[in-house]
């Protein structure tokens, strides 16, 4: 567990809210994915880091290779940032991306659109790699336990959007499955295990015989066969006809993952709030906070305390402009002390920073430039020259506090594109 107190020491020049990465936890994860993985290349889902500098930190590592994606924008992004493997984690439907993509032949070879839907294909320039999702749900009778993403299920559903796909000379490179019931829920109970057993064994049955027709389809043998996630890295490996997994959460471990039997979680990634208010000798008051993770609502995707001896408001929870807490470890609390935070979802969190500082595990603090991809921040700043964007540092100060200081809003008038629905990877 990283050491809170070096952590604020090592900080303690910068004003909060800022966000913090430990780096040992950071490396530490990244050798367990590699382990967890059994042999086969972790590609990164690049939603739960959201961070470049990580990205090609961890992608130098012995068993990472290539990344996944969340939208076209930001793989044209990182594909002219250097990386030459970025696997579209979902489908696409900017046809301003797309025209770019189909005029440039380094990005029509470095990254590869998933695709579910003719609709898609229509989309798409000739000459695209292409990658088909297939529906790794669990379905027993009619019930449907897993997301709900591609319409394609049966080997026939695949055949057929590969013949149109080759039809309209694209490239079919590979096959998609990702199992959310398995990968996204934490082991919280028999019944839960039961049910990621029993999805595990349909879909490995499943996956061999759609890989094997739509080789048969294409005439050859697919380049890649994705699956997994940060919570299934051992059960989707073991599945021969799989040539690679996707992990993201694992490398920052957010507090969603600290209930699965699969690995020991290692926190890496915190954010801290300063402590603007005492109203109550039991309670103190702290800037901002509200940084609620997506899916459905309800607790868990409220901010875990990382600070001991405090607790959330149940009346209040974690607010836009202010945050109470309160516990034992309240009544020591001044005005200007900071508080701990983890998210509950991995890369979420950095749509709420512009900077990430790293921390070496000392009071002495490292800060390294950095880029982080911010679709908003790109079309800003594209007048000062062709893919420049804001530099960053690897602990931040918040762009909320930020706008509300210069305009007096808690609004942006630029969402990141990043926003999303998703399981965590």
């Amino acid at each position: 567990m990283t050491d809170l107190p070096v952590l604020t020491a090592a900080t303690a020049h910068l004003d909060p809210p800022l966000a913090a990465l430990d780096q040992a936890a950071l490396d530490a994860n990244a050798a367990d994915l590699v382990r967890r993985a059994g042999g086969r290349p972790v590609r990164i889902a690049a939603k739960s880091v959201r961070c470049r500098w990580v990205l090609e930190r961890v992608l130098a590592k012995p068993g990472f290779a290539g990344v996944m994606a969340y939208s076209l924008r930001e793989a044209i992004w990182l594909a002219r940032s250097g990386l030459r493997d970025v696997l579209m984690g979902y489908p696409t439907v900017d046809r301003g991306a797309l025209r770019e993509l189909g005029t440039d032949d380094a990005l029509l070879d470095a990254i590869t659109l998933m695709v579910d839907d003719v609709a898609q294909l229509e989309l798409a320039p000739p000459g695209a790699r292409v990658c088909l999702d297939v529906d790794a749900s669990l379905r027993i009778g009619r019930l449907h336990l897993g997301v709900r993403r591609s319409p394609l299920r049966t080997a026939v559903d695949a055949v057929a959007l590969a013949a149109e796909a080759e039809r309209r000379r694209l490239r079919v490179v590979g096959v998609m499955f990702y199992e959310a019931q398995i990968a996204g829920l934490p082991d919280s109970s028999p019944a839960v295990r039961l049910v990621k057993a029993r999805s595990a064994a349909e879909l490995s049955r499943r996956r061999g015989t759609v890989v094997s027709a739509v080789q048969d389809a294409i005439g050859g043998a697919l380049e890649l066969v994705n699956s997994g996630g940060t919570g299934s890295l051992e059960i989707s490996s073991a599945d021969q006809c799989v040539t690679e997994v996707t992990a993201g959460s694992g490398l920052y471990t957010p507090a969603l993952f600290d209930h699965y039997r699969a690995f020991e979680p290692r926190p890496a990634l915190y954010f801290a709030l300063p402590v603007v208010r005492r109203p109550a000798p039991g309670i103190a008051t702290l800037f901002g906070g509200g940084y609620i993770a997506s899916g459905p609502s309800g607790r868990s995707r409220l901010p875990s305390l990382a600070t001991s001896g405090l607790k959330l408001i149940g009346t209040e929870g974690a607010g836009e402009v202010q945050t109470p807490v309160r516990g034992r470890a309240a009544a020591g609390l001044r005005v200007g002390d900071r508080v701990w935070f983890r998210h509950a979802k991995s890369g979420e969190v950095m749509e709420r920073f512009e900077q990430v500082r790293e921390s070496l595990g000392t009071a002495d603090e490292l800060s390294l430039p950095e880029r982080f991809h911010r679709p908003d921040l790109d079309r800003r700043h594209r007048a000062r020259g062709p893919g420049r964007l804001r530099r960053l540092l690897l602990v931040a100060r918040a762009q909320q506090s930020r706008d509300q200081e210069s305009r007096g809003s808690a609004c942006s008038s630029h969402p990141s594109l990043h926003r999303g629905r998703s399981r965590s990877r």
